[in-house]
């Protein structure tokens, strides 16, 4: 069993909390920006990239706030990724806090670019861009 990094990243989006909750916990929301297609049977989720295809579960799921997945190749490991939306109670401001998890520090780093570039899709899908 690998140990991997924990990172976390925040993303304002300037859309409202219900509107982004379909886009990062539905099939057709999730295919507008992170994925070429997603689908799901039951709480697999089968997300497609130019012919390549990885599988994830759903671990949990708070309606409007959060969903939680963990890729199927690490089906025996504690390692997942959330995608949760957190609302400024002052402000209203609305952020995408991302948690995942990267081997080490190069492929945080990496990892990180990949979330920037596929949340500036959503953010252009959503018109926040």
């Amino acid at each position: 069993m690998s140990t991997k990094v924990k990172y976390e990243m925040e993303f304002p989006i300037q859309a409202s909390p219900s509107l982004l909750y379909q886009y990062i916990s539905t099939p057709s929301g999730l295919s507008e920006w992170f994925a070429d297609n997603v689908n799901s049977r039951g709480e697999v989720f089968t997300f497609i990239w130019e012919g390549s295809e990885e599988q994830a579960k759903l671990l949990s799921k708070k309606s409007g706030e959060r969903i939680k997945l963990r890729w199927l190749d690490d089906e025996d490991e504690p390692y997942f990724f959330e995608l949760r939306i957190q609302v400024d109670e002052i402000t209203k401001d609305v952020s995408l806090m991302i948690t995942d998890f990267a081997e080490d520090e190069d492929e945080i780093k990496e990892g990180k670019m990949l979330w920037e570039n596929m949340v500036t899709d959503l953010k252009h899908v959503l018109g926040s861009a």
